[in-house]
């Protein structure tokens, strides 16, 4: 496109044109936004539509702080410091809401709910609880209840314009094919919330196996059953359903590598970097689909605005994916991976960042047990011995649990459809298209796993980059110390063989010899002999 058409093609848009242009004015409310998307969600809004007139979040206290106060820390954390620097007014744009998803009515007050009623024109819905096996009721009381609720509020609100609910691509995934519709639930959603009013949690755990079924947890299982409920329920609301897969660290936005959280990969990533995950069970071939935070974000925004501008009574779902369009598999990412927390290394190292895939669950217990089980006991067993209070053997069962939560997921692989996500994609003008592109193929994969190596460096784990000299010199001594640890079992266990095998005798002895006249060939050593 020249200047010039570029140029013409910008005073002929209409306000709905241009993402930025519509937001000015809009008032948003926002559940979900102390949580890891919901903070990304609330930055990129501020920042890149600086019109925006208000920004309402739902937020409750916690451990011992109000609801102004979590939301100073929040708009303190690192993330923010972008849109300080370009909107240096930025925090009178937002006002916390007093409630909990949690309650009747979310816990707002009714003057609130006034407030929100009469000036809200966009609503994300983002709370949910993320937790792969979350409690049975308590997943059904955050993940439906929660979205009965806000059904509920936006049925009332005047002048709502779009409704965006965040689901999960993995809502369907006893299905190998998934496209942009809502399936059948595998319960009725309102025979569910009947269940709730007379059923306690004690009793939804003993029928959790029955309900959930062919899914492979309560995650997935309410998060179907959530959007089955807003396609019943929807009535004439303008609402999107927008379903990224595993949501990992940002791309680009606001700042490379942003992660506040040790949930799905970024917990895992932790481990690998440092030392302490060093096998999980999986398929090395099958698809790692895994989307960049600011990305789903970025689409999220997107989808929003297409709603409320396209005005149609149809509600349209987006996968949010990387999959087909940018395929990386599950033995790519433990290459890559292995090799930049290798590069860009954690500060307090236990052992050298490795990762294998295997699906065999022999190999995968042998491992277990070799590489991780007995090496947590042995430090475990030397902390005893110093007054120190044992560890080792907590973390590993930890991080092991929480592997064995992905397990479904890295063994097996979907196709997700999302010709909706792409057709919106090609509506965004030039402007929206750098300043709001969710391609999921705009993305590098082996730049991706450094920038998340360094995020979980600098952001999770507030190390300084400073640091990484000596964090790359504490490595190399880990190294060789690995090296020779390796030496010493092969020889020990060797030379076990050897006085009991009367072959591995032989062969050693063959060995030995032919090292022997190797070194006799070599000029100085001959002569020295």
């Amino acid at each position: 496109m020249s200047p010039l058409q570029s140029l013409l093609g910008h005073f002929m848009m209409t306000p709905k044109d241009s993402i930025p242009e519509f937001y000015n004015g809009q008032t948003v409310f926002i559940t979900g936004a102390t949580g890891f998307m919901g903070k990304v969600l609330m930055e990129k809004l501020l920042r890149s539509c600086p019109g925006i007139r208000r920004i309402y979040i739902l937020i409750r206290p916690k451990r011992g702080k109000n609801i102004y106060e979590r939301l100073e820390g929040l708009l303190q954390c690192p993330l923010y410091e972008r849109v300080k620097n370009e909107c240096p007014n930025f925090k009178n744009k937002v006002m916390p809401i007093l409630g909990d998803i949690l309650q009747e009515d979310m816990g707002i007050s009714q003057s609130d709910i006034q407030l929100l009623v009469d000036e809200t024109t966009v609503v994300f819905h983002s709370a949910a609880t993320v937790k792969f096996n979350e409690e049975l009721k308590l997943s059904i009381d955050l993940n439906v209840l929660g979205c009965q609720k806000i059904l509920n509020l936006c049925k009332k609100m005047r002048k709502l314009q779009a409704l965006v609910h965040i689901s999960t691509a993995y809502a369907n995934c006893h299905l190998d094919e998934i496209d942009e519709k809502i399936y059948d639930p595998p319960l009725d959603p309102h025979q569910l919330i009947s269940a709730t009013k007379w059923m306690d949690s004690e009793m939804f755990s003993l029928l959790t196996a029955k309900l959930v079924g062919c899914r492979p947890n309560t995650y997935t299982y309410t998060k179907a059953i959530a959007e089955s409920l807003f396609m019943e329920d929807c009535g004439v609301l303008p609402i999107a359903i927008v379903r990224p897969s595993i949501v990992g660290a940002t791309w680009k936005e606001p700042v490379a590598g942003w992660v506040d959280n040790f949930n799905g990969p970024s917990g895992l990533y932790s481990a690998i970097g440092h030392g302490l995950l060093r096998v999980m069970k999986g398929d090395r071939h099958a698809i790692a689909d895994l989307i960049p935070c600011d990305i789903a974000v970025k689409a999220i925004i997107a989808v929003a605005w297409h709603t409320a501008v396209e005005k149609t009574s149809e509600l349209k779902i987006y996968n949010c994916t990387s999959g087909h369009e940018n395929k990386c598999t599950w033995g790519f990412l433990e290459k890559i991976s292995a090799e930049t927390m290798r590069k860009f290394p954690l500060n307090r190292l236990i052992r050298v960042p490795q990762l294998k895939f295997t699906k065999s669950s022999v190999w995968y217990y042998v491992n277990l047990v070799l590489d991780h089980t007995m090496p947590a006991y042995f430090r475990d067993s030397l902390m005893w011995i110093t007054g120190r209070k044992p560890m080792f053997v907590k973390i590993n069962n930890r991080i092991h649990n929480s592997a064995a939560s992905l397990e479904y997921f890295t063994s097996n692989s979907w196709h997700f459809c999302n010709d909706n996500l792409y057709h919106l994609l090609d509506k965004l003008s030039s402007d929206d298209r750098e300043n709001f592109n969710f391609d999921p193929s705009s993305f590098e994969w082996p730049k991706f796993a450094e920038v998340y190596a360094l995020g979980t460096k600098q952001y999770l784990h507030k190390e300084e980059l400073s640091d990484l000299p000596q964090a790359r010199a504490a490595l190399k001594r880990l190294q060789r110390v690995n090296f020779m640890a390796n030496i010493l079992i092969i020889i020990v266990v060797w030379r076990l063989l050897i006085n009991r095998v009367a072959v591995a005798r032989s062969v050693w002895q063959f060995l030995i010899g032919w090292v022997l006249k190797i070194l006799q060939k070599i000029p100085g050593i001959a002569k020295s002999s």
